[in-house]
């Protein structure tokens, strides 16, 4: 980071290290997939572990490393008072468009909470605002879209996204980080029928009540419209692992709206193009989704490597729904509000019934909620290290 030290309230670092020569690309000559790129091996340190061999990546593989890793969705973020201080007088999506601010808010909670794993600080309305969709994220509210869709003519304002004009800024800090982190970078976005909800909505919505109406009313324009999305989406993850990331999430946010046969009929076409179009890149691919537990078999069959669970499901019976596949979750975020003997308890509970899981990730069944305490964070990364060393 060139003229301003952005790490607030910390040491300085060493200087960045640059990613090797085709660090994020699949090398035709050994299969290598992208994470195995994020350290240069010579035959003196053939033997050193990589990021291959992290904990994380070993339990999107359904292998066992040297403990349980944890990452936290929404941990790059408002929880943090460092974050709070750094994002003073910058919009949302001002900062995720800006790499240095991207890398160092993506770094602190690794800095802080010793995190498993990393996930680049973005949104995932950012690749419709790359488009040129009008929008801004409202605080206190989130994302609002000036001029709603509302019908078939407005997806000509959906254009294909070109990844070298339209998000430079996120190869860059994707690069950026892949050369700082010693743990994986978890790429993600938003998945079809949450940015289909935001289009016609125009704002978050719990019932779901416009975007349902034209997904019934008008089924050909539906599909049109995710597949659309679908396209969208595939480029900007594509983005972010050829650039370093070891691994990326889609969330569906607000699916868990839906009815199992309406999944199947409106959504599972545009997921599965998605980690179809992933599949080649060779690298973990995650799927969640909030309030989803009726949907887990059918986000399974999407096509992803790992399901994440939101609380409202037990892990095991979680497995029952998604069989053969890693899982992902599941403390309930309102936890970390309780005594830490609570917590604790909790924590026991979510290991005690992904004992038998074929790859576990520890993570909240949602986001951090802003008001968290980070030594509660803290506390709940070093137990499950220390209960599953």
């Amino acid at each position: 980071m060139s003229q301003i030290d952005l790490r607030i309230g910390a040491a300085a670092p060493p200087a960045p290290r640059q990613p090797p020569a085709g660090a994020g690309q699949l090398d035709g000559r050994s299969g290598v997939p992208p994470w195995q790129h994020h350290r240069v091996t010579t035959p003196a340190t053939a033997a050193a572990p990589t990021l291959a061999d992290s904990p994380f990546l070993l339990a999107c593989r359904g292998q066992r490393g040297s403990h349980t890793p944890v990452w936290f969705m929404r941990q790059a973020g408002r929880a943090l008072p460092e974050y709070r201080k750094l994002r003073e007088g910058t919009s949302m999506l001002a900062s995720c468009m800006t790499p240095d601010l991207v890398t160092e808010i993506t770094l602190q909670p690794v800095r802080r909470l010793g995190v498993d794993a990393a996930i680049l600080f973005s949104d995932i309305v950012v690749p419709l605002k790359a488009i040129g969709v009008d929008l801004e994220i409202v605080p206190g509210i989130g994302p609002v879209v000036a001029r709603p869709f509302g019908n078939d003519d407005d997806l000509q304002r959906l254009r294909q996204m070109e990844p070298d004009t339209d998000i430079p800024y996120i190869t860059e800090a994707v690069r950026q980080l892949v050369g700082e982190l010693n743990v994986p970078l978890i790429g993600f976005a938003g998945a079809p029928f949450t940015l289909a909800s935001y289009l016609l909505e125009g704002g978050p919505s719990k019932a779901q009540a416009k975007t349902k109406s034209f997904m019934y009313a008008e089924p050909a324009a539906w599909a049109r419209l995710l597949d659309r999305l679908a396209d969208i989406t595939l480029a900007f993850l594509r983005t972010q692992i050829l650039a370093g990331a070891s691994a990326v999430q889609l969330f569906d946010s607000w699916v868990g709206a839906l009815s199992p046969a309406d999944y199947r009929s409106y959504v599972l076409p545009a997921s599965q193009k998605i980690f179809k179009g992933l599949a080649d890149l060779h690298v973990p691919r995650i799927h969640f989704g909030v309030s989803t537990g009726e949907l887990l078999a059918l986000m399974s069959e999407a096509g992803a490597d790992v399901v994440g669970v939101d609380w409202r499901v037990s892990l095991d019976e979680a497995a029952r729904r998604s069989p053969g596949k890693p899982l992902q979750g599941n403390l309930d975020p309102v936890i970390l509000f309780a005594p830490p003997a609570v917590i604790d308890e909790r924590v026991g509970m979510v290991l005690e019934a992904a004992k038998d899981l074929q790859g576990h990730i520890f993570n909240l069944g949602h986001g951090v909620m802003p008001e968290t305490d980070p030594d509660m964070l803290k506390r709940v990364v070093d137990l499950v290290h220390e209960k599953t060393a």
